[in-house]
């Protein structure tokens, strides 16, 4: 199915085209290509009203991530009884404070990668509110992540790290 990865910002500049194939390639990864997917890339005046309006966090962060199938289990793949049920949900790319919070040795792109990645376990029911969780999730992104550095030749770590 389709992805659509819209630049709703005009602060960070973004190559669409390297971003869309590794969200592609994360799609396969995670088994979810036949899914919808909205990746939207926004600034931080805008990152800070969604996350004040949904988290009542009146701050701009990296990602936000809404679920199509709410009440998946950690890693559940949905199971769509119609048509219209094949969309993961939308994932919003704080990418101005993304661009801001990388260091001198990072890659802006590499951390976009691991941002939607990130991202889109939170859409498969992952979460990080216990050690727990975050064990599973941060587990889930380490795996998918080594196998996009296969496929692609970088060497990717989950941005949830050191979360706990």
């Amino acid at each position: 199915m389709s992805l659509v990865l819209k630049n709703l910002q005009r602060v960070v500049r973004i190559r669409r085209v390297p971003l869309r194939k590794k969200i592609e390639i994360l799609r396969s990864i995670l088994g979810v290509q036949k899914f919808d997917l909205g990746v939207i890339c926004v600034d931080n005046k805008n990152i800070q009203h969604i996350n004040r309006i949904y988290r009542e966090k009146n701050v701009p962060t990296d990602v936000l991530s809404f679920p199509f199938h709410e009440n998946l289990k950690a890693g559940e793949i949905p199971q769509p009884d119609f048509p219209d049920d094949y969309n993961l949900g939308d994932i919003f790319l704080g990418v101005e404070y993304i661009f801001q919070q990388c260091k001198e040795n990072e890659d802006y792109y590499d951390i976009l990668t691991v941002t939607a990645t990130h991202g889109l376990c939170h859409l498969l029911g992952f979460t990080h509110d216990t050690e727990t969780e975050w064990q599973k999730m941060f587990q889930k992104e380490k795996q998918v992540l080594e196998e996009l550095n296969r496929h692609t030749g970088t060497r990717l770590q989950p941005l949830s790290r050191g979360l706990f």
